[in-house]
């Protein structure tokens, strides 16, 4: 296993980013489907943002992507760490610099996020960040996948984290 990083840099994404982020989004999520035009999508629309983490050499570890929805709620979504780096923290490191970082920009109150319903070690994961279950579901997109043998119900769970406003 790699080094891991001792601290980590953050900045936002650029459009040259856009093809960088969907490597490590795909290797991370283990699929080769990521449509890097949603990603390039995020990266330029003003109400939303890439958020790149690199180590003390420069090297992107891990990337988030983040995107005002309302007034006072934030959504957060494709968390992913390079795998050499999976289990080692830094997933936590840059879900709490994202929280923080809608709070600096958009002054939100409220932060969602959604996880497939298979995921149990990932929904106990972000139980333990502080985010609940909301009690609703959205379907997957079946369609898109219809050649893989999926669960009957298989959704995405919705997650809510309510958090103070930052002092300016």
């Amino acid at each position: 296993m790699a080094d891991i990083p001792k601290s980590l840099n953050f900045r936002t994404a650029n459009a040259d980013d856009a093809s960088a982020l969907q490597q490590l989004i795909q290797a991370a999520f283990r699929a080769e489907d990521i449509d890097i035009a949603h990603i390039a999508k995020t990266v330029t629309d003003p109400d939303g943002d890439f958020l790149i983490a690199s180590n003390e050499a420069g090297d992107v570890v891990a990337t988030i992507a983040v995107s005002k929805r309302e007034p006072d709620l934030a959504r957060i979504f494709m968390l992913a760490v390079d795998q050499r780096w999976q289990q080692a923290g830094l997933g936590r490191q840059v879900l709490a610099y994202a929280e923080e970082y809608c709070q600096r920009t958009w002054g939100v109150t409220r932060l969602g996020l959604d996880a497939l319903s298979t995921r149990q070690k990932l929904i106990s994961w972000y139980l333990r960040r502080g985010y609940l279950e909301t009690g609703e579901t959205k379907p997957f997109p079946r369609d898109a996948y219809s050649d893989l043998d999926l669960p009957e119900d298989l959704v995405f769970v919705q997650f809510e984290k309510s958090i103070s406003p930052l002092d300016v």
